[in-house]
This record gives C-alpha cells, sequence and structure tokens, in this order.
C-alpha cells in the first residue's frame, strides 16, 4: 500500500511538473515577443506601425497594415472553402459513408494531415497557380474583371491553405458527432424528422464545442500557415487589390526578411509576430465567449 501510495504521489509530481512546463514555455514565449517587439512600436510610432500602407525597411518605413490585410483576406478565403467541405465530409464519414470505403477514405483525410507544407507549396506552384492564372485570363477575357494576375494571388493561396486545414476540421468534428447520444438521433427520426434535419438540426448542434474547436484549430493553422503562403502568395508588401493579385501575410513578412533584418529591422519583425499572436488570442477569446454564452442558453 505504501509503495503504491508513492507511485500516486511520484506520478502526481510527474503530471504537475509537465503541466507547469507547458505553461512555462507560452510564458516564455509571451515574454520574448512583448519585451522584443513593444519598444519597437514606440520607436516607431504605433499607429504608424498598425495602420501604415508601405513597408520600406530600407528607408526605415514599417507598416504592417498590407500585411494585416493580407493574412485577413487569405484566412478568411480559407475558412469558406475548407470549413462547409471538413464539416459535410465528417457527416459523410460518421452517418453515411458505408464500411468498406471508411478505412481509405479516413487514411485518406490522416494522410493529408502528414503531407509537409512545402509539398503542399509545390502543389500549388504546378498544379494550382496555372490553373488561377488561366480562369483569371478567361475571366479577363468575358470582361467581368480588369486585370487576371499572373495566378500568384490570394485565390490562390485561399485554395491552398482550404485544403491544408481539412484534415484539422475533419477529424475533430467526426470526433464530436460519434461521441453525441445515439438516443439524440433515434429519438428525432422517432419524432418524424428525415435523416438529414435530424443530424444538421440536432446532432451537430449538440456537437457544436467540437464543431467550432475544429473550425478554431483550422483558423489557426491558416493563418500560422507560412512555406506552402510563400510559395503561391505573391508575396507582395502592398495593399491587396482583388483576389487575383498577389499578397504578403504576416507570417510571409516575417519569414522572408528575417534572415537579413537588423537592427529596428528585426524589431520591427519581431512586433509583427506580437501582432500575429494577438490575433491568435483574440480569436481564442472570443470562441471562448461564444460557447459560454450558448451553454448559458
Amino acid at each position: 500500500m505504501k509503495s503504491k501510495a508513492w507511485i500516486e504521489k511520484f506520478m502526481q509530481g510527474v503530471f504537475f511538473v509537465a503541466a507547469c512546463a507547458s505553461v512555462l514555455a507560452v510564458a516564455l514565449i509571451c515574454i520574448f515577443l512583448f519585451a522584443n517587439g513593444i519598444p519597437a512600436m514606440k520607436e516607431i510610432g504605433f499607429g504608424k506601425f498598425i495602420s501604415g500602407t508601405m513597408w520600406k525597411p530600407k528607408n526605415e518605413i514599417f507598416g504592417i497594415f498590407p500585411m494585416i490585410i493580407g493574412s485577413i483576406y487569405v484566412t478568411a478565403g480559407a475558412i469558406i472553402i475548407g470549413v462547409p467541405i471538413g464539416i459535410l465530409t465528417s457527416v459523410f464519414m460518421a452517418k453515411y459513408c458505408p464500411k468498406q470505403i471508411y478505412r481509405p477514405l479516413k487514411m485518406a483525410t490522416e494522410l493529408l494531415a502528414g503531407i509537409p507544407s512545402v509539398v503542399y507549396g509545390f502543389f500549388g506552384m504546378v498544379v494550382l497557380v496555372p490553373l488561377i492564372r488561366d480562369f483569371g485570363r478567361a475571366l479577363k477575357g468575358a470582361g467581368v474583371i480588369r486585370s487576371s494576375g499572373n495566378g500568384s494571388s490570394i485565390l490562390t493561396a485561399s485554395l491552398l491553405l482550404g485544403m491544408m486545414i481539412l484534415p484539422t476540421i475533419i477529424g475533430t468534428t467526426e470526433a464530436a458527432i460519434r461521441a453525441v447520444p445515439s438516443q439524440y438521433y433515434e429519438g428525432s427520426l422517432a419524432l418524424g424528422a428525415t435523416k438529414e434535419r435530424s443530424i444538421f438540426r440536432v446532432m451537430i448542434p449538440a456537437a457544436k464545442s467540437g464543431v467550432i474547436a475544429g473550425i478554431v484549430l483550422g483558423i489557426g493553422r491558416a493563418i500560422g500557415e507560412t512555406m506552402a503562403v510563400i510559395m503561391v502568395a505573391g508575396n507582395q508588401a502592398r495593399m491587396p487589390e482583388g483576389i487575383f493579385k498577389g499578397v504578403r501575410t504576416l507570417t510571409a513578412n516575417i519569414v522572408i526578411e528575417m534572415g537579413y533584418a537588423t537592427d529596428l529591422h528585426r524589431e520591427a519583425l519581431i512586433a509583427t509576430g506580437v501582432v500575429l499572436f494577438v490575433f491568435i488570442l483574440i480569436i481564442n477569446f472570443s470562441v471562448a465567449l461564444l460557447n459560454r454564452g450558448k451553454d448559458r442558453e
């Protein structure tokens, strides 16, 4: 009995140390970012840094507003493309998929999560960029748009990121749907509801916390993705002029220039990381408030 009690106390200590290590890691990241980024914002001017539309490090002009808008556009496009497909796929896998094809489909979605970002980027360069370029030229020829661009654009990056966030959304949403008690579904059918109505009006609302968690994880993946976006987005540090035009995101701005940045330029890039970190905090905080409000209802 004594040995068992000692083992339990020891494991409790191990778990506590692991939890403290996670909290410490987050705290160290926060301290590093804010300690190096806030002074740069003060020197540049918070307003000029956030709302400035020009990024010219050689002239010590640091305005990240185009990158903020670019990140929002690309992430929003990925959500519009990836979230509906991911949720519908998870519904199919949980309620409609035949057993013969479930395992291959599940393996395929899991494989999507294991593909490196650079491979996605190569796929985007070789396949998506030419397709979007030809599509834009067709629209321009029809008089729908004025300029078609070269294929490296917001639309291309959104399509690619929409593909990249699919496994995260599918896996989390499917697990959430399967966790809903079967009595909910069976009771809805017994009351005369159709299968589709039972799924979308009963099961998905019951699994909303898991669905929202999957969406938030997908947003985090999309807004934090770097390599694939660099390869297909065009990397133009200017205000976005349309979905067929190039754009630079916050993450791409940091990666592209951090290798040779010094002094205030380097600190400005770290401050860009602070802005990105705050975006993620705002998203998580908003979702937490949304869940809390729905739970109270």
